[in-house]
């Protein structure tokens, strides 16, 4: 380990330390790496033997992945992770044990619950896992904008065009894509370098994302990463990350940590916006049938 390297002081200075090396690492190393950062929960409490055996490497990638990040070994690696344990850090808050109440008699009440725990848990985790200090610098950077590209395909192409609508009704300059059939590098087309892209990506990671991604960061364009892992192929060059937890029952993957993300980033984007802009929509929800659009009592 050279002098150059500065320690990292807390186990999510760590995660963030290992998403950002990603991209310089063996493909063996970055295989140990995924596995470490979807599952650095057990990272305190898995010997190394147990970690590499369920991410199916040997224990000594471990070390030589954590040693390619700056650490002495994976014991120094690992250190922050105990420590937060000691502080407490890891006690997380039951808030779902009463669920398991809820179920009624009859067919359906089983799936149910399942369905509403793993529903209140992804928010619970996907909040757990950031900060407002983290959703105010995103929010900063699209205030500051001059245009703000949120991209999405498959599930996340029309929550792209959601987000791109209240975020602008607050601050304009906002553009969902693709669009019109286009791929997303197109809509890049007349993106400069002090743009953003808010980027949407979930398993399996389609490449046209990750090509706009990447192209982005090539231009300078700073870029929000959302998905539902830190080493999912958008992270490593995105300036600001969040991950989704998106488990579920049911089939389809789970949106509503995604929903809660992007409605907590449009609500500092507004906060940040300024008083000019709230009093703007103030007036706009407080004369909503100003053009005639929307039913009223009087047209009964």
């Amino acid at each position: 380990m050279g002098n150059s390297f500065i320690r990292p002081d807390t186990a999510a200075e760590v995660l963030d330390l290992l998403t950002a090396s990603l991209g310089r690492l063996t493909p063996e190393l970055r295989k140990a790496a995924a596995h470490v950062l979807e599952n650095s929960n057990l990272v305190s409490v898995t010997s190394v033997r147990e970690m590499a055996q369920q991410a199916a490497v040997k224990p000594n990638t471990l070390v030589r992945m954590a040693r390619a990040i700056g650490f002495e070994g994976y014991e120094d690696f690992r250190r922050p992770f105990r420590e937060r344990v000691i502080r407490g850090q890891d006690d997380f808050p039951d808030r779902i044990s009463g669920l398991q109440s809820l179920s009624d008699d009859g067919e359906f009440s089983g799936l149910y619950t399942e369905l509403a725990t793993a529903s209140i848990g992804n928010i619970e985790r996907m909040f757990s896992g950031t900060t407002s200090l983290a959703i105010k610098a995103a929010a900063d950077d699209i205030v500051q904008a001059p245009t703000t590209y949120v991209l999405g395909t498959g599930m996340g192409n029309s929550i792209a065009a959601y987000f791109a609508y209240l975020a602008g009704m607050a601050i304009g300059r906002v553009a969902a894509i693709p669009r019109d059939g286009l791929r997303p590098v197109d809509g890049l087309v007349r993106a400069e370098g002090n743009d953003v892209l808010l980027a949407m990506a979930f398993k399996p990671y389609q490449h046209e994302v990750v090509d706009a991604v990447t192209l982005a960061v090539s231009r300078g364009i700073k870029v929000i990463g959302i998905s539902d892992s830190p080493a999912s192929p958008i992270m490593s060059g995105a300036g600001h990350r969040f991950v989704v937890p998106m488990r579920t029952p049911f089939v389809l993957a789970s949106s509503v940590a995604l929903m809660s993300l992007l409605e907590a980033i449009i609500a500092f984007v507004i906060a940040a916006a300024g008083q000019e802009t709230m009093s703007s929509i103030t007036v706009r929800r407080q004369n909503p049938d100003e053009a005639g659009l929307y039913w009223s009592e009087r047209d009964r």
